[in-house]
């Protein structure tokens, strides 16, 4: 018995002294997650997106009615100013301009004898054989004749000018985007003109119109650089610049947006009409500032930590860890990339440790998380009146150590793999 007791007091040493050399091995986790202040450049940038457009986009249609005989322009195609793009049949444009012309013939025959009888009438009447009646009806047919001359060459230029319409040309040179037309469709010219094709009128400079929300618009300047990209090249970023700032808002869902405008050069004619682009327009850029990362502004210390310095202060600040406790620092700030804030004045300086993060928090969040997730029936309590699933986690937020207790609606269940039995 004597040999049993001092080997079960010899382990019970051993035990102890290894439980003493792992606690004493195993530095304390930290509580925060700290970053140093630095200096650096801070670029604040606005993101949009936007089309790619042509600068200039003409819509090419018909001002006469007719039959698509014959198409000579394709999509893609480049053409030149005056080209022919396609023809309207011109058997009816050529049978009213027949007509017209036969008018036009009539009516001088009509002129000519109205032109001789006045002479004549005129010649009667100084001998005294007419009236004046009767030369004044000579005079006034004649001008009823002249008059119809007039209006029969209106109508036979009339007709040549809608023959000529029957051929549609290119008004600019450029780049054939869309072509909306095929042979024997019949086209019908009346209150609006149908588009036919659509001529882009130099594809090497483009344009994104860009939507900017009210919030925003107010940095957005002319002559701002601009970088973006497309989705069909997300490895490349082009550049542009902002061209106007357009003052027709648009409004959607209570939403207001503002079209900005910004140059793009194309040379390589890579960017087509029409792709999307998320764009950042660089609107200011301060070099060299002090500067703390973003998340270090958001963090506020847990319900029932000890913080120096916090009372009810309002404003802007960051925490400092001062002999593990936070401690408030009152901050001016600049401008921001999203990553970093400028700080414009207090008591920071390079080379200062702020905190961005309490990882106790964290951790027992994520395991509160787990503790709900894990549990099917909180996704369905709140359809049914109970405690919500949104509502357990912002439980786990408020108070420490939560992450170890059980949602009440889990008391009294088994928990099992593949699902749990209730025990009344």
């Amino acid at each position: 018995m004597r040999k049993t007791g001092v080997l079960v007091l010899l382990v019970m040493v051993l035990a102890a002294a290894a439980w003493w050399w792992n606690g004493k091995s195993k530095p304390a986790e930290p509580q925060y997650r700290t970053v140093t202040v630095d200096r650096g450049d801070i670029a604040a940038e606005v993101s949009a997106n936007g089309t790619l457009n042509p600068v200039t986009l003409v819509n090419v249609g018909t001002q006469v009615s007719g039959t698509v005989r014959r198409i000579d322009a394709d999509f893609n195609q480049q053409v030149k100013a005056g080209q022919v793009l396609a023809e309207l049949d011109p058997a009816l444009f050529k049978a009213a301009l027949a007509q017209s012309t036969a008018n036009l013939a009539n009516a001088q025959a009509q002129l000519d004898l109205a032109e001789a009888n006045a002479v004549r009438m005129q010649t009667l009447f100084k001998q005294e054989y007419v009236s004046q009646q009767e030369l004044d009806q000579a005079l006034a047919a004649r001008a009823q004749a002249a008059a119809q001359v007039r209006l029969a060459r209106a109508q036979v230029t009339r007709d040549q000018t809608n023959l000529g319409f029957s051929i549609i040309r290119s008004p600019v040179d450029g780049t054939v985007i869309n072509r909306q037309v095929d042979v024997g469709q019949t086209v019908a010219a009346s209150f609006q003109t149908p588009t036919l094709f659509q001529i882009g009128k130099d594809l090497t400079q483009m344009q994104i119109d860009s939507t900017v929300s009210e919030a925003d618009i107010g940095q957005i300047k002319v002559g701002q650089p601009v970088k973006f990209r497309v989705d069909a090249f997300p490895d490349t970023e082009y550049t542009g610049a902002v061209r106007q700032v357009r003052l027709n808002a648009t409004t959607a869902q209570n939403v207001v947006t503002y079209n900005v405008v910004v140059n793009v050069a194309n040379p390589d004619l890579a960017l087509m009409p029409g792709m999307t682009a998320n764009l950042r327009v660089l609107v200011e850029t301060r070099p060299d500032v002090l500067r703390v990362p973003t998340t270090a502004l958001r963090f506020r210390p847990q319900v029932g930590s000890v913080v120096e310095g916090a009372g009810k202060q309002r404003g802007s600040a960051v925490y400092r860890l001062v002999d593990g406790k936070p401690v408030r620092v009152a901050v001016k700030t600049g401008i921001s990339d999203k990553a970093y804030t400028q700080i414009v004045s207090g008591t920071l300086k390079a080379g200062d440790t702020v905190i961005v993060a309490d990882l106790a928090a964290k951790k027992r969040m994520a395991a509160c998380r787990a503790d709900v997730c894990s549990d099917g029936r909180s996704r369905r309590t709140a359809d049914r009146g109970g405690e919500s699933r949104k509502r357990l986690l912002d439980r786990c937020r408020r108070v420490p150590g939560a992450a170890r207790r059980e949602p009440q609606h889990c008391r009294g269940r088994v928990r099992r793999h593949h699902g749990r039995v209730g025990l009344g």
